[in-house]
């Protein structure tokens, strides 16, 4: 119970909330989607149902992720995958979602929301694992994503829009999510067993790691994105 009172754990809790807001805009659209075909009076239900079934399906997700983080390499390929989900974060792609198969019936829509979420959760699980994982407070990881998960459901089906207007405003916020991207990457490399005979488990070492990954996602990231406009043209 003590652990739960520490800083160390509620900093992981908003590190598992920003990224879940952050990677978590196209999951909106999905649901938005999927339920376009609904009644108005089954078109809550879709969204409650099939958020609440995508949630649980990543709940589980993590936990295998999490269990796989424990072999040796496995934690060095989840920061490479990190690492390039934070570049793709800062020059994203164009995803296009206007071919997503709409439902008339309730159980259809929510079928197509998880099935949706599961094929789009890959770096959603991986940056949640990977947060914590490197948040220290071990035993607790489960409870730690459980709580990230359940305190960012209602602002992603209800302040998405929200976010997604400040992102337009604030490109900055992007760029912070990112870097923490590539924060988490470094300091979960570091930690990972095949690399405990090399590095001794420091904080200098464990901060360096996340300030190297962090500045790494934002200058390949703002290099990619320097360099799309004039590919284009």
């Amino acid at each position: 119970m003590e652990a739960l009172l520490t800083p160390e754990f509620w900093l992981a809790v908003g590190q598992i909330v920003m990224i879940d807001i952050l990677l978590g805009g196209d999951n909106a659209v999905v649901i938005a989607l999927a339920c376009r075909n609904l009644s108005p009076e089954l078109r809550r239900k879709g969204i409650v149902w099939g958020t609440l079934g995508a949630i649980l399906l990543r709940v589980v997700l993590i936990f295998f992720a999490m269990s796989l983080l424990a072999l040796p390499y496995l934690k060095l390929v989840g920061a490479a995958l990190l690492l390039w989900i934070g570049v793709k974060l800062l020059a994203p792609d164009d995803d296009e979602h206007g071919n997503l198969q709409a439902s008339d019936k309730l159980l259809g829509a929510i079928k197509t929301i998880i099935v949706a979420d599961f094929i789009m959760s890959v770096d959603n699980v991986i940056g949640i694992a990977g947060a914590a994982q490197s948040s220290g407070q071990q035993g607790h990881q489960m409870p730690l994503v459980i709580l990230g998960l359940l305190v960012s459901i209602p602002i992603i089906v209800w302040g998405s829009s929200v976010v997604l207007k400040l992102m337009d405003r604030f490109p900055l916020i992007i760029t912070a999510g990112g870097m923490l991207l590539g924060w988490i990457a470094g300091t979960l490399a570091v930690s990972d067993p095949a690399l405990s005979h090399y590095l001794p488990e420091t904080t200098v070492i464990r901060y360096s790691a996340g300030v190297l990954g962090a500045v790494l996602v934002w200058a390949v990231g703002t290099a990619l994105a320097r360099s799309a406009p004039a590919q284009e043209a």
